[in-house]
């Protein structure tokens, strides 16, 4: 029963407590990572400054962008945002609560019938409101033996579009054996990324010449960074 004299306090409206849920969440998912990986973040080329970076990363286990999440300091967490799939991001209520609260994911519908907003304009969008993105230009995790998968076009795009962002290489090593396909719990491994040098677009550069520069860049941070 209420206290006279006193009025009953009204709940949190859902927007907030759902925005205090999303504080929670992303920390403890930083505790669980550094706790099952050990990552060791190295900025061989680059400092971690409040600057506006596509953060663009080899790509072998659905908890890259996590990792890349979690080693960069608060101040530059909280206005990072990875881009990841739709179709896989929203198949469950939390894990779609993860993508769109936790990481305020962009998400790219990787269905061409059935997209209806064009990736790099999403893309676009998300750094204009002054966010910084973590891109996998491969497209897909690479399961082969090949260090890295030929290059999808978006990272050229974005470069074309807003040339003054800096283009960040990060070698990610040891996750895809932390994280096996097809495997539920992770290895405790300790986990190794490698921030590089940022590159621009330059003038008139073609396509294909921008894509195999970028690609050369983050194929020198497997040497720099421990990888076999």
């Amino acid at each position: 029963m209420d206290q006279p004299g006193i009025a009953p306090q009204d709940p949190p409206p859902p927007g907030r407590l759902r925005a205090f849920a999303a504080v929670i969440a992303g920390k403890a998912i930083t505790l669980f990572a550094r706790i099952v990986t050990a990552p060791r973040a190295l900025w061989t080329g680059i400092e971690p400054v409040p600057a506006q970076r596509i953060y663009y990363a080899n790509h072998t286990s659905n908890g890259d962008f996590v990792l890349i999440w979690t080693v960069l300091p608060a101040m530059l967490r909280r206005r990072t945002r990875p881009v990841a799939a739709l179709d896989y991001w929203l198949a469950r209520p939390l894990r779609a609560f993860i993508g769109r609260d936790v990481f305020r994911a962009v998400l790219i519908d990787r269905r061409p019938e059935q997209r209806v907003e064009d990736p790099v304009t999403l893309m676009v969008a998300a750094l204009d409101q002054g966010d910084s993105l973590i891109l996998f230009p491969e497209g897909l995790r690479n399961m082969g033996e090949a260090p890295l998968l030929p290059f999808k076009s978006g990272l050229y795009h974005l470069a074309r579009q807003r040339p003054g962002v800096d283009l960040v290489p990060v070698w990610i090593s040891n996750l895809n054996r932390i994280m096996p396909k097809g495997e539920v719990i992770p290895l405790p491994l300790i986990c190794t990324l490698n921030f590089g040098a940022p590159l621009h677009l330059e003038p008139d550069e073609p396509k294909e010449t921008f894509l195999a520069r970028a690609e050369a860049a983050l194929l020198a941070l497997r040497q720099t960074g421990g990888t076999p």
